[in-house]
């Protein structure tokens, strides 16, 4: 894997390493990925699950388009509608642990704390929820992040959408970022897997695709864009922060062992026992 270059910018302004998440950090949809704790907890019934199931596994053997990110964001809003946020936020703390160490990259780690050595800060950018979207930065040690907002009021989602941060709106969180944090963003990095995240690749003066898809493979090689390839998850539990005693209280009585028999949805790899 090639090493971030260390260009001081001419500027004197700072540089940022921003990344998308699903299938460049982590293996699969963040949002996706919970399905199993929101199950449990009676937000979604099992129905839900199967569909859930089936579009992972659609995401993870091509990648999602456009059509298909827009169809995912309809599915996933109509589930959520009338959710109370302080339930979904309870639910990904204590279950964050257990979805998410076994799905991140380990090249990604290891390139996000490249990045890191040469004060380079990170950035998650990420069509899932902010509410998924901000925990899992933060475990990762990312300095600023953006996800997708939902309208509430009463402290329940309405299934209205405030902010999508995908497409052209992955790159206008960048620019807001960039304009808030004095980022130089000719200097600054990009990494995408998806033809979708054109306008932020776009943005930067580094983008480097990782995992592309066909679009953004065929975008890469005409425009001479650097390529990686992410294959190797990583249990993060030795280098992230102990849980809170809520975390360990639920991964104690709820999701167990990760099996690795499962390619293609949680649902083979963390059902193995539950207590």
């Amino acid at each position: 894997m090639t090493e971030p270059a260390n260009p001081a910018a001419a500027s004197g302004r700072r540089v940022a390493a921003f990344f998308d998440l699903d299938k460049t950090i982590i293996a699969k949809s963040s949002t996706l990925a919970f399905s199993r704790p929101f199950f449990q907890e009676g937000l979604i019934n099992r129905r839900a699950v199967l569909k859930s199931a089936y579009a992972q596994f659609v995401f993870m053997l091509a990648g999602a388009d456009a059509d298909q990110m827009d169809r995912m964001r309809a599915h996933i809003t109509s589930l959520c509608t009338g959710w109370d946020i302080e339930q979904v936020n309870a639910i990904v703390e204590e279950t964050l642990h257990d979805i998410v160490d076994p799905l991140v990259y380990k090249e990604a780690t290891q390139l996000i704390a490249d990045h890191q050595d040469q004060g380079h800060e990170i950035v998650v950018l990420s069509a899932s929820g902010q509410e998924v979207v901000a925990p899992i930065a933060k475990l990762l040690g990312a300095d600023h992040w953006s996800g997708t907002r939902m309208v509430v009021s009463e402290d329940r989602y309405t299934g209205e959408v405030d902010f999508y941060c995908s497409a052209e709106n992955k790159a206008v969180a960048a620019r807001e970022l960039a304009d808030k944090y004095d980022y130089d963003l000719s200097e600054s990095y990009a990494y995408s897997d998806s033809v979708t995240d054109m306008p932020l690749l776009e943005a930067v003066g580094h983008p480097t695709v990782v995992n592309p898809d066909r679009g953004l493979r065929k975008e890469a090689v005409q425009r001479g864009w650097p390529s990686l390839a992410f294959e190797h998850p990583v249990s993060l539990r030795a280098r992230i922060p102990t849980p809170s005693r809520a975390a360990v209280t639920a991964a104690g009585v709820g999701l167990g062992a990760v099996a690795a028999a499962g390619a293609t949805w949680w649902g083979i790899r963390t059902w193995r026992r539950r207590r």
